[in-house]
């Protein structure tokens, strides 16, 4: 039996409370409901959501304070919210939209409407969900069907393994932020190098893992990628840390916890891969130091 979307309707008019949570029901949705702030952010955490549905007028905190303590949480951060509000001023709505807010419809409003936008913001986050949220490279299903696409085609192929090492160390001491900014930055020169070596057609860049990726292109420009990368990290590893802790990259004998890659070619001939889970398993066999 497929799931049933999630959703949370936060909402302190019982009546309109309870007509939404039917509704919805009747929808094939699986319904939460709460009538105070605090009640919404703690479901929120205790349970998983695919949509907030958020009433800006609640007893004790308003739904901006709501919005702003779920996107402050990395496990929620993305979750989308719809807010419900009697307000229509435009400094109102530029508020929301400041907080991530994916949609706003004023009361009263008609509930085809709002079903409709609904099922559009929990269609585009599930699109948005096939790609790495900190990189926006594809990941999952969609590294999985070009993996198959290559399995199918009898041309020879070769992929570039490239993994981050060391990050949660990095994590530990700078933080999340620090720590998702340099995979940006990876993601960023990855897509540089192979823009340099290949056209758009002949290439595709995607994750195997959250500090890993995967770069499929023609065995001669993999080559050029892997050593433009290589050169460009090497140069950049130190700036990513404070100054304070740069001199540790000039060591004679470099610490073993600092941000290294590793990047290993995986070519068709190296072995019989019948699926793309073998393909992901001989992938991250080879780029484990």
């Amino acid at each position: 039996m497929e799931d049933k979307p999630r959703i949370l309707i936060v909402e302190d008019d019982h009546d309109l409370a309870e007509m939404l949570s039917a509704y919805f029901r009747v929808q094939h949705y699986d319904v939460a409901t709460a009538a105070w702030g605090q009640e919404a952010v703690r479901l929120s955490q205790e349970q998983p959501f695919d949509l907030i549905v958020l009433d800006i007028r609640l007893p004790d905190i308003d739904g901006y304070e709501v919005c702003r303590q779920v996107r402050a949480r990395r496990q929620t951060q993305d979750m989308p919210i719809i807010f419900l509000t009697e307000r229509s001023e435009r400094a109102n709505k530029l508020l929301g939209l400041e907080l991530g807010v994916v949609d706003y419809i004023t009361k009263p409003f008609d509930l085809q409407e709002l079903r409709l936008r609904v099922r559009n913001a929990l269609i585009r986050a599930a699109r948005q969900a096939l790609l790495n949220p900190v990189t926006d490279l594809p990941e999952g299903d969609l590294v999985d069907e070009h993996f198959e696409a290559l399995l199918r085609d009898a041309d020879p192929w070769a992929l570039l393994a490239l993994s981050v090492h060391n990050l949660h160390h990095f994590r530990e001491h700078y933080g999340f932020v620090a720590a998702d900014d340099v995979l940006r930055a990876v993601a960023l020169m990855i897509r540089s190098a192979v823009s340099e070596h290949t056209e758009d057609s002949e290439s595709f860049i995607g994750h195997i893992g959250p500090e890993s990726f995967i770069v499929s292109a023609p065995l001669a420009a993999l080559i050029a990628v892997r050593e433009r990368l290589e050169t460009r990290l090497n140069q950049s590893w130190a700036y990513f840390y404070p100054a304070h802790d740069r001199h540790r990259f000039d060591a004679e004998e470099r610490p073993d916890d600092l941000l290294y890659l590793s990047a290993v070619l995986v070519e068709s001939s190296a072995g019989a891969f019948d699926t793309p889970a073998a393909l992901r398993a001989a992938l991250s066999a080879s780029s484990t130091p």
